[in-house]
């Protein structure tokens, strides 16, 4: 019941702040979502607990009803209980997050200025873990038997004829060998260690040097009586910037494929190999040497012809056996017609 003695003037501000409360009620609901769940929050993240919607409401209906925006209510109201709470503890999360953000910052800042030198995607990883690596894969045809292109591509003090880059390979033994190579303004050494090789088929290796690793096959395949294609697999491990930078612009394919075509000139120019080595060497281990397999070749082919010239004799041979049979039966013919012809 309205009280009686209550004017009208009076009546009328009960009604505006009834209605600005359930204004300011209604934003706060609105603006819980965003703005206005953020004011409210303010006081759960100083002590705990929140003020609640309701006091809340009827604080900002006051404002309201004192001449102030709706909005500007909410924030007031909202603010004013957390305010000296929040301040106190903004310098502590302040300080936290300062300090934090340095260390971001320096990271961030260490990242942005680091340079990429990462390889091309092509890159894989290797399983062993020693980092990227580049792949080479070549291949040339050489006009020549498979065995001319296996011996000369044993002679590796020849290398430096034909390979760009490469001053001198000196053989240490018959499974290792050091080469020198000046690649742009630098010189460069490394040491292979042949690891696989058998003859006429393929010869594998593994190197390491102070600017790179590799791992490396070449095969040899017979696509005619005169004419071989040569295989080249390479896996290169760069190290320093140089070489990782050759990497990324993939110069050491393209020394490869250089090398190669070099080869096949080197090789069908001469007409013959300079040399041979026909030891067969498995895991690294020579298991037989170069003496033994030549040996043992001589023995092959001398066994080969001999098994050729028995043939030869045991077709003559027959030849002659089937002459005289038809000799003697021409022979015997020819005097069963004379007796005809007496009688």
């Amino acid at each position: 019941m309205t009280d009686a003695a209550s004017t009208p003037g009076d009546r009328v501000k009960q009604e505006a702040a009834a209605f600005a409360t359930a204004q300011a009620e209604r934003l706060l609901v609105a603006t819980s979502r965003g703005l206005g769940r953020a004011t409210a929050k303010l006081t759960d993240i100083a002590e705990g607990r929140s003020m609640g919607t309701v006091k809340l409401a009827m604080a900002t209906g006051k404002k309201t009803a004192e001449g102030k925006s709706p909005l500007r209510s909410v924030v007031e109201a909202g603010a004013a209980g957390v305010k000296d709470k929040v301040s106190s503890g903004a310098v502590g999360v302040k300080e936290k997050v300062a300090s934090g953000a340095v260390g971001v910052k320096d990271k961030v800042a260490s990242k942005v200025h680091k340079p990429n030198l990462s390889l091309p995607r092509s890159e894989s990883k290797d399983s062993a873990g020693k980092g990227k690596f580049l792949t080479v894969i070549e291949d040339i045809d050489v006009g020549v038997p498979v065995r001319e292109a296996y011996d000369q591509w044993t002679q590796f003090q020849d290398f430096g004829d034909f390979a760009k880059g490469v001053q001198g390979v000196d053989q240490v033994d018959d499974t290792t060998t050091n080469w020198r190579a000046k690649v742009a303004f630098a010189k460069r050494s490394w040491q292979a260690h042949i690891t696989e090789q058998v003859p006429d088929e393929r010869i594998a290796w593994t190197s390491e040097g102070g600017k790179g690793t590799t791992k490396g096959v070449v095969t040899f395949h017979r696509l005619g009586d005169t004419l071989t294609r040569v295989l080249l697999v390479i896996e290169y491990y760069p190290k320093g910037l140089m070489e990782r930078t050759g990497a990324l612009w993939r110069a050491q394919g393209r020394r490869a494929r250089l090398d190669l075509k070099n080869f096949r000139r080197f090789v069908m120019l001469r007409g013959e190999a300079t040399g041979e080595w026909r030891g067969e060497i498995e895991r690294g281990e020579v298991v037989v040497g170069h003496d033994e397999a030549v040996a043992d070749e001589r023995d092959e082919r001398d066994e080969h012809d001999e098994r050729e010239e028995h043939g030869e004799r045991g077709a003559k041979g027959r030849r002659d056996s089937a002459d005289d049979e038809i000799a003697d039966e021409a022979e015997a013919a020819e005097e069963e017609t004379e007796r005809e012809a007496r009688s």
